[in-house]
């Protein structure tokens, strides 16, 4: 719930025109926004089978068009973008190390694990896989070396994008194949600018409407999770509620940690990461340590007592 609340103000943004732009709000942005909103929510509701799961990718090609009549698009970059180009490994020089920047990388590092886990959590709950300790352990491993190779190739540090999960959400397609293809096209971008170019080209304002659907999606599917919790007796109401309040410190008053050290801020400017670290200390504070193992005379399922139960998890999962 926290990732989609933080992500919407992204989604307002790109719809205005994007952040920066002196046109700032310009009606024609906004009903172009909506345009794409409504078009995304049509071929959602109407669209069968294949067509249905192409929802998002249908906005923004319909958008796009609509932008182009309208006479906001720029295709001046695909003009200058080259046909072919291979990254040059190390491009900008051979790796140094400093104390400093190492403590502050990890310090970054640890953000994007915090969101990585949200992410790969909300994922768990769309497509109907608890995540425990070993899968996020998992993530965690693929993401480090990720942003390995990355930095390698030039790149910045690697994250899962909460957006995606918002596409998940929408279009229903939950296959480790279609990832797969995905990562595969995105190779070929990198390979071919001009086709880069192209998708680079999509307005701001396009992207805005699709991103509201999507980031929606991802507040929704995290109260459908907190559905499950039992907020009757005990302490979880006061922890939700906190938890989110903190998280939405920095989108009500972005400057409200201007005056903090520098490490703090790469902390609580992240509303996700604030929120998530304040909901892990209230649950030590509310609930205590420890964990609370399902306790199965049965024969048959005493091989599962190392699964923890969570307040609002069935019974019958554990058995």
């Amino acid at each position: 719930t926290i990732i989609g609340i933080n992500l919407m103000p992204v989604a307002v943004n790109w719809m205005g025109g994007g952040v920066g732009n002196k046109n700032f709000g310009d009606p024609l942005y906004i009903a172009l926004g909506v345009a794409t909103f409504i078009l995304v929510i049509l071929t959602y509701r109407f669209g069968k089978g294949f067509l249905g799961n192409l929802a998002i990718l249908v906005g923004l090609i319909l958008g796009t068009a609509l932008a182009m009549i309208c006479g906001i698009t720029d295709f001046s970059e695909v003009g200058r973008s080259q046909w072919i180009s291979v990254v040059t490994p190390f491009y900008f020089g051979m790796p140094t190390f400093d104390f400093a920047s190492i403590i502050s990388m990890i310090i970054v590092m640890l953000v994007v694990m915090v969101e990585t886990t949200g992410d790969s959590i909300a994922v768990g709950e769309i497509v109907d896989k608890p995540i425990g300790q070993k899968e996020l352990a998992a993530v965690l491993r693929a993401d480090g070396l990720s942003t390995l190779i990355g930095g390698i190739l030039n790149s910045f540090p690697y994250t899962a994008f909460a957006q995606n999960v918002g596409l998940i959400a929408v279009t229903r397609v939950k296959s480790r194949f279609v990832v797969a293809a995905s990562g595969v096209i995105l190779i070929l971008l990198g390979l071919f600018p001009k086709l880069a170019a192209i998708v680079a080209c999509i307005p701001n304002a396009v992207l805005g409407g699709a991103g509201i659907a999507m980031f929606g999606m991802i507040i929704a599917s995290g109260i459908r999770s907190l559905g499950k919790v039992n907020f009757d007796g005990n302490y979880n109401l006061m922890l939700v509620a906190i938890s989110i309040g903190v998280s939405m410190i920095p989108l009500a008053a972005p400057q409200f940690y201007a005056h903090f050290p520098a490490w703090a801020q790469i902390l609580l400017k992240s509303g996700i990461t604030a929120g998530s670290i304040v909901a892990v200390l209230l649950n030590v504070v509310f609930n205590g340590f420890g964990y609370k193992t399902v306790n199965e005379p049965n024969r048959a399922t005493r091989k599962y007592r190392h699964f923890t139960r969570f307040k609002g998890y069935p019974k019958h999962f554990y058995q």
